[in-house]
């Protein structure tokens, strides 16, 4: 394996012999991308290219370090802008009431709103785009979408309503980023809103999730799993979501962020694990989730990676 890849992997505390494509998305991938965001990329090329193994593990602490600083910067902005929505509720809010979200705080870091925008996109299920102070005339921005709102086309639709709101754009349906002028912000934010509004169906805001059914307890196995990471999945192919009525049988917050549960079903039990999500299940829950194999005192097992409660 090349030196800088073997390195990633160690200091992420990943098994490269057991990995996965999430291992590269969520282990490998940050700490790579830490470079871009807060500094330059130099160190993160460094890394991959090296082929000394101590110099590429340097490199690849260097890289975790600015990972772990990136974390910091993420969680902060992102309580700033919670602190924001949560007095708004848009969840609460009548199908259609608003489309969009667009923030700005002084001091948001300009390698880490794209993150931010996601974060809030992921909560609230609303096209995001959330901005920093790229100088005192400019504002940067980076935005998320949600299915079925272009947020490309949605920009050029306000380059031609609004000519020369936007300094500049580029992206593509799901990501892209722009450059305001910083006294042109409120006028932006009603842009937005109002060419989202005009060619979206307002049907496209109700949060809906696609499941692939139900398991019998005595499928949820380390073969199923085996047999899943063997088929290549992504965009338009997603990996398969279940959803069961589970007992839930213990949970608490772990990190202060992450709920990690018990849950039982048919006289079986596995762990579980529900990312960046704090609230607590009721006691019985049907939960959309994929299974997963993780390591724990030395021995594999299947754990389930819970991405929802369901109705």
């Amino acid at each position: 394996m090349q030196a800088g890849i073997a390195a990633l992997f160690r200091v992420a505390g990943r098994d490269p012999r057991t990995a996965r494509a999430s291992d590269l998305g969520f282990a490998l991938g940050p700490r790579i991308n830490a470079a871009g965001r807060l500094t330059d990329m130099t160190q993160g090329i460094e890394c991959l290219l090296s082929d000394d193994a101590d110099q590429a593990l340097e490199l690849a602490q260097r890289l975790d370090t600015l990972n772990r600083e990136r974390r910091q910067i993420e969680a902060d902005m992102q309580a700033d802008a919670e602190i924001e929505l949560d007095s708004a509720d848009l969840d609460a809010l009548p199908l259609g009431q608003q489309c969009t979200i667009t923030m700005f705080r002084e001091g948001w870091h300009p390698g880490v709103v794209g993150l931010i925008a996601s974060r809030i996109k992921e909560r609230h299920h609303r096209p995001t785009i959330a901005f920093a102070r790229a100088d005192a005339s400019w504002l940067r921005g980076s935005g998320r979408s949600i299915e079925g709102v272009h947020l490309r086309d949605t920009l050029d639709r306000i380059t031609k309503t609004s000519p020369g709101l936007i300094a500049r754009f580029g992206g593509h349906a799901m990501a892209a980023g722009l450059t305001i002028a910083h006294d042109a912000l409120e006028s932006f934010t009603l842009a937005f809103e109002q060419a989202a509004r005009e060619t979206t169906d307002p049907a496209l805001y109700a949060r809906t999730l696609a499941v692939d059914g139900a398991l019998e307890a005595d499928e949820i196995t380390h073969s199923l799993v085996e047999a899943i990471d063997r088929i290549v999945w992504g965009q338009g192919f997603a990996e398969p979501l279940f959803a069961n009525e589970f007992e839930v049988l213990e949970q608490r917050i772990v990190k202060g962020k992450h709920l990690k549960l018990t849950l039982a079903l048919d006289g079986r039990r596995w762990p579980a694990i529900w990312f960046r999500h704090s609230e607590a299940v009721p006691d019985r829950a049907r939960l959309a989730y994929r299974p997963a194999i993780d390591e724990f005192r030395g021995q594999r097992r299947v754990s389930l990676m819970i991405e929802q409660l369901c109705a």
